[in-house]
């Protein structure tokens, strides 16, 4: 069974978008994973298929209707029973972890925020997985989707052709969740800038030890946060 990405959005229009370029699109071309879209203004209440309205108690922007969002999600739910996700600045850290866990599944379901955010009380009665990018505000949660699919897809098999390609990757387990060493191609010369011997030099076991050390340099010196995890574990 291919991938399922199920998007709840008032923009359907926005995707695939990028999803549909390069690797991912030819995937999804070949049917290793699908993308079904639910128009939000579908589960719109009044002859204007009202979605949001004004926050309670005042305040600027716009708030999505508990009750519209809970009809959507219900709607999809009930024929694909997979973990519902709200792209949110106050959600847990989207991490590569959290991208392989979810990439062994059937599939997700995103439910798009736009305006100021959704009605409390719809979090609270469907308890869908609050996840953020990072400490920043977008201006709705398809972008926020596009990016989790993204880094999700191409861990699903077959996507990026060889799994092997993405082992040494930042963030990856088989690095030790360090960041990746250089990389070089042609030209060997560069505006005065050679690509180092031992990369070309056919000793692989030298070039392993400085990949492996080129990573933890570059971890030290631009993810702290990253190189005392490593250090932990390494205890």
């Amino acid at each position: 069974m291919s991938f399922a990405a199920h998007i709840i959005t008032a923009y359907p229009d926005m995707f695939p978008g990028p999803l549909g370029e390069s690797l991912q699109g030819r995937a999804l071309a070949d049917g290793l994973w699908r993308i079904a879209m639910h128009d939000l203004r579908d589960f719109g209440v009044g002859k204007h298929q009202n979605i949001d309205d004004t926050p309670a108690g005042g305040g600027p922007g716009m708030v999505l209707r508990a009750d519209v969002a809970a009809a959507a999600v219900d709607h999809v739910t009930a024929q694909n029973p997979l973990p519902v996700i709200l792209p949110s600045p106050r959600g847990v850290p989207f991490t590569q972890s959290l991208a392989q866990e979810w990439a062994k599944g059937d599939g997700l379901i995103f439910i798009c925020n736009r305006f100021e955010g959704v009605d409390e009380r719809f979090i609270a009665a469907r308890q869908p997985l609050e996840v953020s990018l990072g400490d920043y505000v977008l201006g709705g949660g398809e972008i926020a989707a596009m990016v989790m699919l993204e880094a999700i897809l191409r861990l699903v098999p077959g996507v990026m052709g060889k799994l092997e390609s993405g082992a040494d990757e930042s963030f990856s387990p088989a690095n030790d969740g360090l960041l990746e060493y250089p990389q070089y191609t042609r030209p060997q010369s560069f505006e005065g800038l050679d690509i180092p011997d031992v990369v070309t030099g056919g000793d692989h076991k030298k070039l392993a030890a400085w990949r492996r050390a080129q990573a933890e340099a570059l971890t030290q010196n631009r993810r702290a946060d990253l190189w005392a995890d490593f250090l932990k574990r390494k205890k």
